[in-house]
Order: C-alpha cells, then structure tokens, then sequence
C-alpha cells in the first residue's frame, strides 16, 4: 500500500476543527507571520497582554520545561509538512524538491518521535492540564506520522488517555483511521485522503459505512466529511462515493 503526502497533512488539518479552544501558545502567535499585519495595530499589544495573564492562570501548575520540549516538537512536526504543502502547489509529487523535503521531514520525525517515546514511556499520555492542548497535541501529531509499529504500540495508551480526558477522542479517531489503512482495512471516520496515480487526483480512501460517516465524526468531535475534504477540493457525494468504492479499494490494494 502506498503512502501519501496527502494522509500526512490530513491530522494538522483535522486538528483546526478539533482544537476551538483559543489561542494557548504565547509563542506561536507572536511569531505567526500570518498575524503579523496585526502588530501594529494598538489593540495588539493590548491583546496579548491580555491573553499573557490569562495564561499565567491557566498555566500556573503546567510541567514548564516539558511544555517548552513539546511545543519545539510541534513546530518541527509542523514546519517541513507545511513546506511540502506549499510546494506540492508548483511542483510534481516526485519533484527532486519534493524528495528532499520528504527526506528532511522524516530525519526531523525520527528525532522527535525519540523524545516523545521517552516521554510517554516515563510520564504516559500527558494531558492539556500539565502542558496545555498544544503540547498535549504534539505528543498525537508525533505517534501520527510514526511507523505501524509504533502506532500499534501507544494506541492502548491513548485510548485510555481519552477516557481519562488526557487525550482528544478526535485525535484517537484520526490515529485508528491510519492505522486501519495501513492494515488494508477500511477506515472509519474518513480522515485519510489518497492520491490516484492515474490522474494524480485526491480521493477519500476505502471508508466504511459511507451513510454514517458524520454520526461517526459526530461522536469524536470533527466536523462533517463535507467540510473536511474540500481541503483537497473535493465535493462529497455518498453516493457517488459508494458507487466508485469498489475502483478505490482496488487502488489501494
């Protein structure tokens, strides 16, 4: 079975509709090139000030250094696929662009998924209230983008982090749909995007139950497969989509 950039980008994606909580990394939103049209408007400074004591309230029982660790793990997680993002806009998927990025992005994921092993073999499944959502959402991100193994390994974990409010039930969803994937199992709540080597278009990869999918996204707290994969400008039509389920799952095969 065939790995794609696509499946890799899906859990960041997901990820905007799972945390609503505001913003909660100081860091990140200071140095947001997005928001930095904002920095000199007056109320910014007065925003952040805001949002600084807010925090320290918030934070005031946090595991700091471990914090600090995880975020850096995020921003690495991050950076390289939002490259690959980018590029996949103006280059060929088997661009020597492309190649190179994926090399660095899967040295960077070696080295972090070393530290977040050490971290959830020592701690367990540290949740938002010792490190806050951010950090507590690196640890997913990480064991997302890691080999079948691993996945295979901290599932259990994770779900009992869920029951215990440790970890986000929308995160849990998005790591039993890889792992279902990558078994050659149909997955369950949609997240896992494919691309056809014949047109080189997206798809939704082999789903189970089609009818039912946003009941299920519904129960974890994603938004509807409708919004989710016009990411990839994409219309979801379930009809259209069983009728071609058979062509899909032969691609996948």
């Amino acid at each position: 079975m065939q790995e794609d950039t696509s499946q890799s980008l899906a859990p960041a994606i997901e990820q905007n509709r799972i945390y609503q909580n505001g913003w909660s990394n100081l860091r990140h939103l200071k140095s947001d090139t997005d928001l930095e049209n904002l920095h000199s408007k007056k109320e910014w400074g007065k925003t952040v000030e805001k949002l600084e004591k807010k925090l320290e309230l918030v934070e005031a029982n946090y595991d700091k250094p471990l914090q600090a660790e995880l975020l850096t793990i995020l921003e690495e997680d991050q950076k390289y696929r939002k490259q690959i993002y980018e590029t996949l806009k103006t280059h060929i998927d088997d661009s020597k662009e492309m190649q190179d990025l994926r090399k660095i992005t899967f040295q960077k994921d070696s080295i972090n998924l070393l530290k977040i092993k050490k971290i959830l073999d020592e701690k367990g499944w540290v949740g938002k209230d010792k490190v806050g959502a951010q950090a507590n959402n690196a640890i997913f991100l990480v064991i997302q983008h890691s080999d079948l193994e691993t996945q295979r390994k901290y599932l259990p974990m994770m779900r009992e982090a869920v029951t215990k409010g440790n970890a986000n039930p929308g995160s849990l969803a998005l790591l039993i749909d890889r792992i279902e994937i990558r078994e050659g199992r149909k997955q369950i709540y949609g997240s896992q995007i494919g691309i056809n080597p014949k047109d080189n278009t997206h798809y939704v990869l082999p789903l189970t139950d089609p009818d039912n999918v946003d009941k299920r996204r519904t129960e974890v707290s994603l938004g509807p497969i409708s919004d989710y994969v016009k990411n990839w400008n994409l219309n979801w039509d379930v009809e259209k989509y069983k009728s071609e389920l058979p062509e899909l799952e032969k691609l996948h095969q």
